[in-house]
């Protein structure tokens, strides 16, 4: 059974969680982010249910910092926070999704379903995506570039990381703006399309020599565009 972290310290949207989840996943309940981090450094999880306002500090910034050690677990912001400003934030800091409370525990129980169900179907999906000038390797998070001859590792954010994910299994079309910004942000998280770009830029720079592999298309969008794996 898949296993999903609750980082929360009201007892009652942990029972009303526990209800949604008791029959697809063991639910572990943590009250802080301290107590999370060291669940974390115990077990593996399928996905993490996070509030924004624990009682040790803010689980926006406990996303964003767990990104390089624990980027291979989904996050879903359950939390009051209604404001666009907090929903933007939650998904530049890594989130898969945010939910507002109050909530419907059948919703809840339907997205996590279908997030763990992708993330089944990717991991069952080849890990290595190669070409002469970069490889992803999926289930890692990990990003090398041709350097010097030489491949290099190099860090990216969990959100530069879905972006350059994102147009990697499209590689060779042509996505617009408004397409990256729906799959990736969410259709009702309101974000212009020039955070699309600033992105895209940062990444640009954190590919370096193999920036190229990210091509421009005026007035649409974007085009993974890298030369084909040597033999």
């Amino acid at each position: 059974m898949d296993k999903i972290l609750l980082v929360e310290d009201s007892k009652e949207i942990y029972q009303m969680v526990l209800q949604s989840v008791s029959q697809v996943a063991e639910l572990t309940w943590a009250t802080s982010i301290q107590e999370a981090k060291s669940v974390l450094a115990q077990s593996t999880f399928s996905l993490m249910i996070l509030d924004v306002d624990l009682p040790d500090g803010n689980g926006i910034e406990f996303c964003s910092s767990i990104q390089t050690s624990h980027s291979h677990i989904p996050v879903f912001f359950l939390t009051a926070h209604l404001n666009l400003s907090d929903k933007v934030m939650g998904f530049s800091a890594g989130a898969d999704d945010y939910i507002t409370k109050p909530f419907s525990p059948l919703e809840l129980r339907a997205r996590i379903e279908g997030r763990i169900r992708k993330s089944k179907l990717h991991s069952g999906q080849s890990d290595l995506m190669k070409w002469k000038e970069i490889q992803i390797r999926k289930g890692q998070h990990e990003v090398l570039i041709l350097e010097n001859g030489e491949l290099k590792k190099i860090d990216l954010t969990s959100l530069e990381f879905k972006i350059l994910l994102y147009l990697a299994s499209r590689h060779g079309q042509v996505v617009d703006r408004d397409q990256i910004l729906n799959d990736i942000w969410g259709k009702d998280v309101h974000v212009y399309q020039r955070s699309v770009d600033t992105h895209v830029s940062k990444l640009r720079k954190k590919l370096g020599e193999a920036s190229s592999v990210l091509e421009s298309i005026h007035g649409s969008g974007y085009k993974f565009n890298p030369s084909p794996a040597e033999s």
